[in-house]
This record gives C-alpha cells, sequence and structure tokens, in this order.
C-alpha cells in the first residue's frame, strides 16, 4: 500500500499561493474545519493573534485523489533554483497531437500568467512540448 503525502511550500505569503495553486491546479482552498464558516472564525475562535493567520495555508483535490499541497510561511525568500518541481499537465497527454496539445498548454500558461507566473522559457524537443514558469514567489515549475 502506497502511503499518502503532503507537498509542502515555503512561502512569503500562503495564502496568495495557496490562492494561485488552488487555480493551477484546480484544487480548492482547504476548508476550515467543522463549525467554522471560514479560517478567520476558527483562528478568533482558537485565540491566534491576527499576524498569524496568514502563517499557513493549504489547497486539495475537490475529488480528494491528489496530495494535500500545505505552505509555511517563512522569513526568509526564495534564493535558488528548486531542487524538485511540479509539472502541471495541461496538455492532454501524448495520445494528443502536439499542435493540440500546445494550443492548451499555451492556454493554461496565459492563465496562469494573468493570476501573476512569469515565463522562464519554452521548450520544443523529441516531440514534446512545455513552458516553463514561476509562480509568484518564484518557484519554478513547467506546463506541459
Amino acid at each position: 500500500m502506497a502511503t499518502p503525502i503532503q507537498i509542502v511550500f515555503d512561502a512569503n505569503d500562503p495564502a496568495l499561493l495557496a490562492e494561485f495553486w488552488a487555480l493551477a491546479l484546480g484544487y480548492i482552498v482547504q476548508p476550515p474545519p467543522d463549525g467554522f464558516t471560514s479560517w478567520a472564525e476558527w483562528a478568533t475562535a482558537m485565540e491566534i493573534p491576527e499576524e498569524h493567520w496568514n502563517d499557513a495555508s493549504a489547497v486539495v483535490d475537490p475529488e480528494g485523489i491528489g496530495p494535500r499541497i500545505f505552505f509555511q510561511r517563512v522569513p526568509e525568500g526564495k534564493t535558488a533554483k528548486n531542487r524538485l518541481h511540479l509539472d502541471v499537465n495541461a496538455g492532454g497527454g501524448h495520445d494528443v497531437p502536439i499542435d493540440d496539445r500546445r494550443v492548451m498548454i499555451d492556454a493554461q500558461v496565459a492563465r496562469l500568467m494573468a493570476a501573476g507566473a512569469s515565463t522562464v522559457g519554452q521548450i520544443e524537443q523529441r516531440g514534446e512540448y512545455w513552458v516553463v514558469l514561476t509562480d509568484p514567489e518564484g518557484n519554478e515549475f513547467c506546463v506541459q
């Protein structure tokens, strides 16, 4: 049996990155615990000072299949290239003709750039096409 995982990002603004990655992956920002209508209501009930309300956030797959992605506030900014990155598979896979994949990938890239991503470069080789981007805090990822 496989062991479930959670992916964790260090962040300066966990709420911002949670919103971005929810859009990028078709996830949702994790709802507050039962009995609370918002995370602010929960934080107030837990007596968490307001300046710590954005210390963490998470996104979840609404279908419960993909891993939870957790964003934790850290004081330092990103300073080097990621050693691990996510690939957002927007092109439909190898059974889709490359020209059709390129259209789907470029549409997803445009959507993510409108949400705060930046383009690093486009790569086409060996019948594959992908675009390298960074999220609003500079974390590299690919759309393929």
